[in-house]
């Protein structure tokens, strides 16, 4: 039987530490978090992540995460 716990990682949210299940998208860390997809925009690095892109972008140990209000506008 094997016991070993699952590996996590360690990302920064607004430099703010959080672990989570490896692997993760960004997506998952939203639905981690109760955010709706559509409430956020994100960055994952310093670089924009579309939200289309969230479900395919892998989290890595260590990443910084950025979510922040989508501004719209002329």
């Amino acid at each position: 039987m094997n016991t070993a716990p699952s590996p996590c990682i360690t990302i920064f949210l607004d430099d703010e530490r959080l672990q989570l299940p490896a692997p993760s998208a960004i997506s998952d860390l939203l639905t981690h978090l109760q955010r709706a997809p559509e409430s956020v925009a994100t960055a994952l690095n310093g670089r924009f992540v579309a939200r289309e892109a969230r479900e395919q972008t892998r989290l890595q140990d260590g990443d910084q995460v950025l979510l922040f209000k989508a501004i719209v506008g002329g």
